[in-house]
Parts: structure tokens; sequence; C-alpha cells
């Protein structure tokens, strides 16, 4: 694996994987604009590395390509991970496994755990202390528009259980505040969260808190990866390496950070300060998440390597980089859900339009009945499976990765019998739902054997209770008809069905803008801009939803974000200095796709 984060780039430069920009840039506006273009390519472009920011070079776009994601895992492929851990994972709990072959695999796991060093690390060449101190230095990037501020959007926070003494690392967002302090986006069901309770409740003023940034890639996925709470994120690193974290102790609070980090930045939360509000942040759903109150941390040290590169990523409509890690996510952690919880599971996939926790789709080997809806319910209280939204089950004999073995599956689906309603846990960032945190879920129970539906569609359309337009175009694929109106418009939804003789699966309810969408993109705002329980209907043995933008709509959030775009001046100054890139032929912005999308200047639809 690797010893740096410069070691990684070599090898991506190596692997062709790397496109090094000289010319200078600015970490306003400017690289986020690039970088959505190239990861928006096809294959997720190449990693980027701009090297004349003003301060250190930035790294982005690292992960962005399923062969970088495996680099950085120091596999082939992602696939090779799974088979290591069903390996380990056997070894332990199969009974037909041996005492000694157990010891074995018992004394292997012991070598992948971190190392303490009294040594000072790489991390700790220099050290900005006192006056010193200045998040300034740093080639932090302001991303959207409308923003907040500059964003810290690849850090590893470190915080400890006070009273177990276990270790988190997290990956939360920072909004710089000013030169010495940022926000601490922990949402309400992460571990940081939680640790920041557990020490407000103990009655501890300061909670030491250390920020990494860069070293070995594998330290980032751990960051980010699902671990059960109290698994240590540095031994899924160690796994990963083959070898363990080596660990060093920071030089202002008493944690331990990777010794070959590129940043460490040391200090502490004060758990009786007044929270302070954070955001708006164009986040990895395609929205903005609006603004919140959270807690500050204040900075004691800020420490680096001489060689120091600053890692970051950038996040909004998908795919962009983060639809990799998510990938890697799935591809890994199925093993352990498949054999410890879930034996009956065959294969999982997530798709990236639900960016990560929006739509999952699993497959089983199905031995009973109802044992897809014993297997749906399961799995939406199961660690970050618990944010599912919209969950499909389908049988093994299904490839939940070809698209058109699904849309054989939904047209056969009965929407009388074959749906399953819950309400659960959301994720914090959802911004669909008016109950924060949760809201409704289905499953969609696509095992039965049924012959598919037969439709009925008129020749011609009257458009009536509302809808401007109708679009037929996923009719006989997906069972599935697109009908449009303006969002600020009531629809009688009924009246059209009625009227229009129509029997089908599903119909989709979206804004009067989105013409010029492609199914994929249709099924990222859909996802994310319905919540079941308000937004999904039956309507004469059809399912009904309304993806539409929800203004002012009763039941819905009194706020609806926008959708991410950059701003047109950042587009036209990007287009005149491609060529100086040496990005090679002019790719076209997405925002300029995405523009109609936005209804107002604004995070938010006033």
């Amino acid at each position: 694996m690797y010893n740096s984060l410069r070691k990684f780039i070599e090898q991506l430069a190596s692997e062709g994987e790397l496109a090094v920009i000289d010319t200078k840039v600015n970490s306003d506006f400017e690289i986020w604009e690039i970088a959505d273009r190239v990861s928006k390519s096809e294959g997720g472009g190449k990693a980027l590395l701009f090297n004349n920011t003003g301060s250190f070079p930035v790294l982005i776009n690292m992960f962005g390509s399923d062969k970088r994601m495996a680099m950085a895992l120091g596999a082939q492929s992602l696939d090779d991970i799974p088979s290591r851990i069903d390996n380990v994972v056997k070894s332990v709990l199969s009974p037909k496994v041996g005492l000694w072959q157990k010891a074995k695999t018992a004394l292997q796991a012991s070598r992948w755990l971190p190392r303490k060093s009294r040594r000072r690390g790489e991390c700790q060449q220099v050290v900005w202390q006192g006056d010193d101190i200045n998040l300034g230095k740093l080639p932090i990037l302001y991303c959207a528009p409308h923003d907040g501020g500059r964003f810290v959007t690849l850090p590893m926070v470190n915080t400890i259980d006070p009273v177990t003494g276990v270790r988190n690392v997290g990956m939360y967002r920072m909004q710089v505040i000013d030169e010495r302090t940022t926000a601490m986006h922990w949402q309400v069901h992460k571990t940081g969260e939680r640790h920041y309770r557990a020490y407000k409740d103990a009655g501890i003023d300061k909670m030491p808190v250390s920020v990494c940034l860069g070293g070995d890639p594998a330290y980032t996925f751990a960051a980010t990866a699902p671990m059960p709470d109290g698994m240590d994120e540095y031994l899924l690193a160690g796994f990963l390496r083959g070898k363990p974290v080596h660990l060093i102790k920071c030089l202002t609070n008493d944690i331990y950070v990777p010794s070959d980090c590129d940043f460490v930045i040391e200090g502490w939360v004060d758990t009786t300060e007044q929270k302070i509000i954070e955001g708006p942040f164009g986040d990895h759903t395609g929205f903005y998440s609006l603004e919140d109150k959270y807690p500050l941390f204040h900075i004691t040290a800020i420490t680096h390597r001489k060689d120091a590169v600053y890692p970051a990523t950038i996040v909004g409509v998908p795919p962009m980089e983060d639809a990799y890690i998510a990938k890697a996510s799935e591809r890994i952690f199925l093993a352990p859900i498949r054999l410890v919880m879930q034996p009956e599971i065959s294969d999982m996939r997530m798709p990236e339009p639900g960016v990560a926790h929006n739509l999952a789709i699993v497959s089983i080997k199905e031995s009973y009945e109802g044992q897809a809806r014993k297997v749906g319910f399961s799995l939406l209280g199961a660690g970050q499976m618990m944010f599912t939204k919209y969950l499909a089950v389908t049988p093994a004999d299904c490839d939940v990765h070809n698209n058109d073995a699904i849309a054989q599956l939904l047209r056969k689906f009965d929407v009388t019998a074959d749906l399953e309603r819950a309400n659960g846990i959301y994720d914090a960032l959802d911004h669909a739902t008016a109950t924060s945190g949760t809201g409704g879920k289905l499953i969609f129970d696509l095992t039965s054997q049924r012959e598919e539906r037969t439709i009925s569609l008129p020749e011609q359309f009257e458009l009536c209770g509302g809808i401007t337009a109708v679009d037929s175009s996923l009719v006989k694929k997906w069972s599935c008809l697109i009908v449009r109106a303006d969002y600020k418009t009531k629809v009688d939804i009924a009246e059209f069905i009625n009227r229009n003789n129509i029997e089908i699966n599903f119909i989709a309810l979206f804004d009067s803008t989105t013409a010029s969408l492609t199914p994929y993109e249709l099924l990222w705002l859909g996802c994310g801009n319905s919540e079941p329980n308000r937004d999904a209907k039956i309507v004469s043995r059809t399912l009904v939803i309304d993806c539409r933008t929800k203004y002012k709509v009763e039941g819905a959030p009194k706020r609806f974000p926008n959708v991410v775009t950059s701003d047109k001046a950042t587009r036209r100054l990007v287009d005149s200095r491609w060529a100086e890139y040496g990005l090679g032929e002019l790719l076209p912005s997405p925002s300029d796709h995405f523009e109609p999308l936005v209804h107002n200047a604004g995070a938010s639809v006033e």
C-alpha cells in the first residue's frame, strides 16, 4: 500500500489516471467547476492535481473511477476484497473450521491492529501553533455559489468515546468560520454526535478532536465506511492495507492519528458552547442542505508534511466521485451482511441515482412465503441501510446490476399485492421529509411469479387535472408513465387516469422543467424529491409518486432546497480558460443542463 498520498499520486500517474494542471487556478468556485465537468465525463475522468493554487497542491477525484477506487484499496478489482472478507468470516464462524485455523486467522487479524509510536510522525514535520494557526494558508474550497462559505470536504475526524475510550474516525464536512474555527457537521445519527452528547452528559467541557487529511487513501475510505459503532476504522484500514496503521500522538491533545497523513488539525469542541448556524452546502444529494446548528471546533495546532498535498472532493448532482466510494462500500460490506445478518441475500446494489441511501436493490434465495418482506424490513433497520427510502427485493436469479432484468420484474409488479409500506429513519440530509430524520419507506417485493400486466393507454392523452405534458418513452420497458405539471399547481391525478382510461403500474409526476432529463436523472430527482407517506399513492391499481418540487405543500418542509449548479460567471471563466488546463477537448458544464431545475437565485425555493 501507500506510505504517503504522494506515493498514491505517483501510482496514479504511472497508470495514466492523473491529469496535472500547472496553470494557476482559484479554489473559490473554479476548481469545483473543473472537477464537476471531469468527474461526470465517461468513466469518471481522471484524478486532478492542481499544482498552482497559491498554497498547497490540491488532489481531487482520486477515487472517481472503478479502477482508481480499487487502486486506492490495493486491489486489482473491488470484487477481490469481499472474497477476502468471506474467507475471514467463514474461518471464524464456520463449525467446519478447526481450532488451529481459527487461531491462525486470529493471529493474522492481530497484525492489522493499529500500532502506537512515541516518535513524531511525518505529519508533524511542520507545526503551526499560536499566532501561526491560520486556515487561510490551506486551499480550502469554496464550492457552490450559495454555500455558507469554504468547506473542508475530505476530513477524517477523530474522536474518543469518553466512557469506553473507543476511537471513531468519521467524515463530517467542516465549514470555515474564521482562521481558527470551523463548524463540525456531525449529524444526529453519527458516532461523532454520540461522542459529543456523551461528553456533554458527563459534564466534560472540552471534547478533544483531531482532523486528518491525506495519507494512505485507505484511511479516507475507512472514515466513510459504514462500520458498526465501536469498531475501529483504522483496523479496517489495516485489513485493506494488509499491514497496521502506525499512529502517533497529537501535540495538543491525547488523540493518536496516522503518522503519514498530510495534515492534522488539532483542537477541541466546547460542549457548553452555543451551537452556530452552519450551511447551506451543495451536497452529495445534488441539492443544497440548508442551514442548521452545529458545534464549533476550536483549533489548537495545525501540523503537516513538508511535501503535503491537500486532498478534497466535490459533491453535487450525481454521478461524482462519491458514487465510486459508495459502490466500494456496497461491494465490501455485502459479505458480512450476507454471512452474519441475512444469509439469504445473494447480491445487493445501491444505484448511483439513489445517492447511497435513497434506493437499494437486493436479490435473495427465497425459501418460504414472505421471506422477501422479512429481508426488506430487516435491512431497513440494519446499520446505514436504515436510511434507505425505496427498497426492491428480487429473486436470486435476477442480476441486480442489469437494468433490463429489473425492468422485467417491475412490469410484473402488482401494486395491490407486492407493495409494503414502512416508517423509519432517514438520512439527516434528506430534504423531502417534513419530519427531519424520519419518514416513509416502500418495499417492492419483486419475487412473485406473475404475468406482465396489460398496459392500456389512449392514442392521444387528454391533458386534464393540472397535467401539462405526458411522456410515454418509459412505458414499454418500465411500465412507467411520466407526466409533468408546474410545481405550484395542485394536480388531480385521479381525474387524469380516469378520463384517459389508463392502466399501468407506475406514474411519476415531475416538474414541467424536467423534459430534457435522462431516465437516470429522473430517477435521481424522483428519489430525492419524494417522501412515500406524502407522495406515493395508489390510484386505480397504479402507484403514483409525486416527484415535483414541494412548494407550500401540506406536510412538506417549509423550505425546499434548490438543485446545485455553478454560477454562470464561473462557467464562462472555465470555458475561456479550458485550453490552459491541458485537459483536452472542452467538456461542457453539467450546470448548463441542470439550470432549468433551479427555481430562483438562492439555496432554497422561495
